[in-house]
């Protein structure tokens, strides 16, 4: 199937004005557009503007609330816990790590616990408005059920995404974002919407068999095994069971159930350098060491070693200059 190239203040424009259609307030609708938006320009079409349909139809259907009443409450003097009140979770999270900001700049550390909150996209937008402040970002968030445990027949928990984000000086930014799955059930769907096949090693079908066709695959593999399932664990535990909220199994499934709101739990941190050490030779040091990993001699038949997140980063140069390529069928649902 053929994609689109739209720039990136057209598709954020689109995207808008597609939930505005269904009642959410403009400055939300513009928040997650941006999130959107974001994800696209890194390559990461998962999540992307694609899942505009999605939040489109959960809010037709009863299953977010776009008029939430979203409230901070400081739990001590590092801490607090944002009720989400079922609103859109890239506003939220938006809200949410802004606060463990300001905790931090004035504390060196800030975390906080979100409840009541639904899907917020891509991870990667949250840690870096951390990283614009010079500060250390963490973000993670569990999911519903649909990855089997290392071990397991049927899935137990989610996708489980974290990331993380160090500042630097003279260089950009070191941005992990990652699913505890092989890979984010959004590249599932972005294949099917593709009509494109996908590796063996992404998951299983409904006997528990690897498959490469993406409308036979109903659960996922964790990445690395063990490795994966544990920090998968972690997560869940961090996200869902330290903000009191529902874990694995009996968390309301994204796709389906379009009437009852997921009530997800997401943990974010940031951390100021400048509590622990020197922020300008903190800064330093992170330029030297990106610097000298991409003196490490590449392997035959790679150009360059890079850092995390730096693929994405140069797909951020590239698709900013050029606009952002969509499928077909999701710029005719954006038109429409």
């Amino acid at each position: 199937m053929a994609n689109v190239v739209v720039q990136q203040q057209m598709l954020r424009s689109l995207v808008a004005e597609k939930l505005e259609q269904v009642g959410v307030p403009a400055g939300d609708a513009a928040t997650v557009a941006d999130v959107l938006v974001h994800a696209d320009l890194r390559g990461v079409h998962s999540h992307g503007v694609l899942r505009t349909e999605h939040y489109v139809r959960r809010v037709c259907e009863g299953g977010l609330n776009i008029h939430p009443d979203i409230a901070f409450q400081n739990t001590g003097p590092v801490t607090g816990v944002l009720d989400g009140d079922d609103g859109f979770g890239h506003v939220i999270a938006k809200q949410a790590m802004r606060h463990a900001i300001e905790l931090a700049k004035n504390n060196g550390l800030g975390a906080v616990g979100v409840i009541n909150s639904s899907h917020c996209g891509a991870l990667s937008y949250f840690v870096n408005q951390a990283v614009e402040e010079n500060l250390i970002g963490m973000a993670m968030t569990h999911t519903d059920t649909n990855v089997v445990p290392f071990g397991g027949a049927r899935p137990f928990f989610g996708t489980n995404p974290l990331a993380f984000g160090f500042p630097a000086g003279r260089n950009k930014p070191i941005i992990l974002d990652m699913a505890t799955s092989e890979v984010a059930f959004g590249k599932v769907l972005a294949a099917r919407d593709e009509g494109k096949q996908i590796p063996a090693t992404w998951g299983v079908d409904q006997v528990g068999d690897p498959s490469t066709d993406p409308f036979q695959l109903v659960s996922l593999l964790p990445f690395g095994g063990a490795k994966g399932y544990g920090l998968a664990l972690v997560v869940e535990v961090l996200s869902g069971l330290l903000t009191g909220s529902a874990f694995g199994p009996h968390i309301v499934p994204m796709y389906g159930d379009y009437d009852k709101m997921r009530k997800l739990g997401h943990f974010f941190c940031a951390v100021n350098p400048a509590f622990f050490t020197k922020e300008e030779s903190f800064l330093q040091a992170m330029d030297q060491m990106i610097e000298e990993i991409h003196q490490v001699p590449p392997a035959r038949g790679v150009d360059r070693v890079l850092v995390p997140g730096e693929p994405e980063q140069q797909n951020e140069e590239r698709y900013g200059a050029r606009g952002v390529p969509i499928a077909e069928s999701v710029y005719q649902y954006l038109m429409s």
